[in-house]
């Protein structure tokens, strides 16, 4: 055997004589004769290896392979040195698969999702899905997905959902069935990824209890949603939960009033930025902000629509919800809104169990500020403006926080308020929040 070094593999010349496939049973021809036909383009060694390797690393990212392997040897009872066979040995994944894990999709509420899957459904790395969610808190629903590669690329693909759930909204004092469908389409662009989604939603709202104010009450009854949402994000943090580095900048624009009996405008945004520091300590600035307005001015918008603000994952120092108004102890919403956070993270003090369990944890000192408003419409633009930044709320405080893995994170608090408006429902000292996106 003759060793040749990395750097001469660009000059010798190679040919793929042929690609064989073992493995595979579900799986169709068409789609892999299309991921793998790349290489034979390849006319040296070296060109010939990376195409190997970046169809391996596209087929694993198809989601429907257990294994790739691939061996490359020089084609047998050919006179050309120069000609290969490459095989690829892949192991599909079970025609079905499913579990259990948890998710935690709101405030301090762990969701239980129970999934059953049909991963390469048809052959062409589609997937259907069916799960049934059940949270600590009462909420419960399932649905139906439907997930396929456009043109058997992983970064671009369609989905559908047919779904019902069950919502319960103590801090407004309602609940709601929802009935929908959606279909998406996702995409990435070199400023960040992209979702189209078209929803049309069959909701009905009851109210809670009988302790439910009468301002929710009169919005209860069946509602018609048929909208447009662009979703975009561009993420560069290291980490989902606690990120070091990086920035994230995520937008979300919605039209709703292309059938039924809910229109409105909507705009939301979010921006994080995090600056490493010395000594192994993080800062992070978090704004978020939104606007809706609808654009019939006979009706106004639904409760199940607005924006809301306070508790342990966006403005710490008010209960879940807290902030904005309220009727009967019953928060409204608004139809806009801003939030704002200064954290610092640092290592726990003398830095107990490093390189191993206390490196999960982390000190926590921040400030959150934020205001949720409604317009007046008989006012002027200024009187409005002046009331979104000048009743604002204001908190700081201090506590540990707890990286859960890639899951979740958990925080606890001690939170001093030291602004709030007649209305708020204040939370001061120990707080407690678990979740994944925090401001």
């Amino acid at each position: 055997m003759i060793e040749v070094e990395t750097s001469t593999l660009a000059d010798i010349p190679a040919r793929v004589n042929k690609i064989i496939v073992e493995g595979i049973k579900k799986t169709k021809d068409d789609f892999l004769q299309k991921k793998l036909e790349s290489i034979f383009t390849a006319r040296t060694v070296e060109e010939m290896l990376l195409l190997c390797q970046t169809t391996k690393m596209d087929l694993n990212r198809m989601n429907i392979f257990r294994s790739v392997q691939v061996k490359i040897d020089t084609t047998k009872n050919v006179d050309d040195e120069d000609r290969y066979d490459v095989t690829f040995h892949m192991k599909e994944k079970r025609w079905f698969g499913g579990g259990i894990h948890a998710t935690f999709r709101g405030e301090n509420n762990a969701t239980m999702v129970s999934r059953l899957q049909l991963p390469n459904t048809f052959g062409r790395a589609e997937n259907v899905s069916v799960e049934y969610n059940k949270s600590l808190k009462g909420d419960h629903g399932g649905l139906l997905r439907f997930s396929k590669p456009l043109n058997g690329n992983p970064d671009v693909r369609f989905s559908s959902s047919l779904y019902k759930m069950n919502l319960e909204y103590p801090w407004s004092g309602f609940k709601e069935t929802a009935r929908g469908i959606d279909f998406d389409f996702s995409f990435p662009s070199n400023l960040g990824d992209h979702c189209l989604r078209w929803e049309g939603v069959w909701r009905d709202l009851r109210a809670l209890d009988r302790s439910t104010s009468f301002t929710v009450r009169e919005q209860a009854g069946h509602s018609l949603k048929s909208s447009i949402k662009h979703q975009f994000t561009r993420d560069s943090r290291d980490s989902l939960i606690l990120p070091s580095e990086g920035s994230l900048i995520k937008m979300e624009q919605e039209f709703a009033g292309l059938g039924g009996n809910v229109e409105f405008f909507k705009h939301d945004m979010e921006l994080q930025i995090n600056k490493k520091l010395i000594l192994d300590s993080v800062i992070q600035l978090s704004l978020a902000g939104g606007v809706m307005k609808n654009p019939n001015p006979n009706t106004e918008i639904r409760i199940n629509d607005r924006f809301f603000l306070g508790g342990p994952l966006t403005l710490r120092g008010f209960t879940t919800k807290g902030v904005g108004p309220h009727s009967e102890g019953n928060a409204l919403g608004g139809d806009v809104y801003w939030a704002g956070g200064l954290h610092l993270y640092t290592p726990l003090p003398f830095r107990p169990g490093k390189g191993g369990f206390g490196d999960f944890f982390r000190s926590h000192f921040f400030v959150n500020a934020g205001n949720v408003y409604n317009i007046q419409t008989d006012k002027p633009i200024i009187e409005n403006l002046r009331g979104l930044s000048e009743e604002f709320r204001l908190a700081y405080g201090a506590g540990i926080v707890l990286m859960m893995g890639s899951i979740a994170r958990l925080e606890l608090n001690y939170v001093v308020p030291l602004r709030a408006q007649t209305g708020d429902r204040v939370n001061s000292g120990l707080q407690f929040g678990i979740g994944v996106t925090f401001l």
